[in-house]
C-alpha cells in the first residue's frame, strides 16, 4: 500500500513538473516570435483597456452624480400665518419620513438677516414696516427620496400641506442626471461586450495560425502516439500567457490614462471650487481586469485549439 501511495505521489509530482515545464516553455515560444506576439498582446491590451476606461468613466460619473444628488433638497415656503407650534409639528412629522434625511428651519427673521447681508438690500428692507420673507423649511432628501419618481411624489405631498405656501424642487435636472447616468451605463455594457468579443476572436485566430504553422509537427506527434490533450497543452499555455500579459498591459494603459487626466480634472474642479479627485481602478477591480483577460483568452484558446488539432490527421 505504501509503495502504491509513493508511486501515486511520484506520478503527481512528475505531472506537475511537466505542466510547469510546458508553461515556461510556452512563454519562450512567445519570445521566438516577438513581432506577432507583441502585436497580439497589444491588440488584447487595447481591447481590454477600452472597456476598463469606459468603466472608470462610468465610475466617476456615478460618483459625481451621487454628490450632486446628495445636494438635492425641497424648499418649503410657509404661510405667513404659520405659528411656531405648527412649524415644530411639521418638522417632527417630516423628519420621520423615509424620503427625508434632514430638516432645516430658517425663520423669517433669520431669512431677512441673511438676505440683507447677501444681497446688499439692508436699507431697502429697513424701510419696510413688515418682514416680507416667509419662514422656510429645507428638506434634505435621502437616497430613496432622490429618485425622480419619489421626489416628484414628495413635492406634490408638500404642496398639499395646509401650512405650506409653495414647495419647490428642480425636478428636471434630477431626471436628466439620472437619464444620463443610465445611458452611459448601457453604453459601457454594449461597448465592453463588443470589445471583449474582439478579444475572443483575436486569440482564437492567432492560435489557429500557430497550429497551422505547426501542422507537420502535430502530424508526426500523432503518428508516434501522442494524444490530442498532450498536443493541445502548449497551445493552451500560450493562450494563457496572452491573457495574463494582455490583462497587465490593459491595467497599465488604464492607469496611465487616469494619471494623465487626473491633473486636468483637478484643475477643472478648482474652477468650480470643488475637491473632486478622479477615481481609478481599485485593487479588486485591477485583479478582476487581469483575471477577465486571462479567462477570455483561455476560453478562446480552448475552443480554437481543440477544434483545429482534432481536424489534423496524419496522411
Amino acid at each position: 500500500m505504501s509503495k502504491y501511495k509513493l508511486s501515486l505521489l511520484q506520478r503527481l509530482a512528475m505531472y506537475g513538473k511537466d505542466h510547469i515545464r510546458q508553461l515556461f516553455a510556452s512563454l519562450g515560444e512567445l519570445w521566438r516570435t516577438p513581432l506577432s506576439s507583441l502585436m497580439t498582446i497589444a491588440v488584447l491590451g487595447v481591447s481590454l483597456a477600452l472597456p476598463a476606461s469606459f468603466y472608470v468613466l462610468l465610475k466617476n460619473a456615478e460618483s459625481v452624480s451621487a454628490v450632486w444628488q446628495s445636494k438635492a433638497q425641497i424648499s418649503l415656503y410657509l404661510q405667513q400665518s404659520t405659528t411656531e407650534q405648527q412649524v415644530t409639528e411639521l418638522q417632527t412629522r417630516l423628519a420621520a419620513l423615509p424620503e427625508i434625511d434632514k430638516v432645516t428651519y430658517i425663520s423669517a427673521e433669520q431669512g431677512r438677516d441673511d438676505f440683507k447681508g447677501a444681497a446688499g438690500f439692508a436699507e431697502a428692507l429697513d424701510l419696510l414696516a413688515d418682514n416680507p420673507l416667509p419662514a422656510v423649511l429645507i428638506l434634505g432628501l435621502s437616497e430613496t427620496g432622490r429618485l425622480p419618481e419619489a421626489a416628484e411624489q414628495l413635492l406634490a405631498d408638500m404642496n398639499a400641506e395646509p401650512t405650506v405656501d409653495t414647495a419647490r424642487l428642480d425636478m428636471a435636472w434630477l431626471a436628466r442626471l439620472s437619464g444620463i447616468v443610465d445611458l452611459l451605463r448601457q453604453a459601457v455594457v454594449g461597448m465592453a461586450s463588443l470589445l471583449l468579443a474582439g478579444v475572443l476572436l483575436v486569440v482564437g485566430n492567432t492560435l489557429r495560425l500557430n497550429i497551422l504553422n505547426s501542422r507537420y509537427e502535430i502530424e508526426v506527434m500523432k503518428l508516434v502516439g501522442a494524444t490530442d490533450r498532450f498536443i493541445q497543452r502548449p497551445f493552451l499555455y500560450v493562450g494563457l500567457w496572452y491573457g495574463i500579459i494582455g490583462g497587465l498591459l490593459a491595467w497599465w494603459l488604464t492607469l496611465v490614462m487616469v494619471f494623465w487626466l487626473s491633473h486636468k480634472v483637478s484643475a477643472l474642479a478648482d474652477l468650480y471650487q470643488s475637491d473632486f479627485d478622479l477615481l481609478g481602478l481599485s485593487l479588486e477591480e485591477s485583479v478582476l481586469l487581469v483575471a477577465t483577460g486571462t479567462l477570455l483568452s483561455l476560453l478562446a484558446s480552448g475552443f480554437s485549439v481543440r477544434r483545429h488539432i482534432r481536424a489534423i490527421e496524419p496522411q
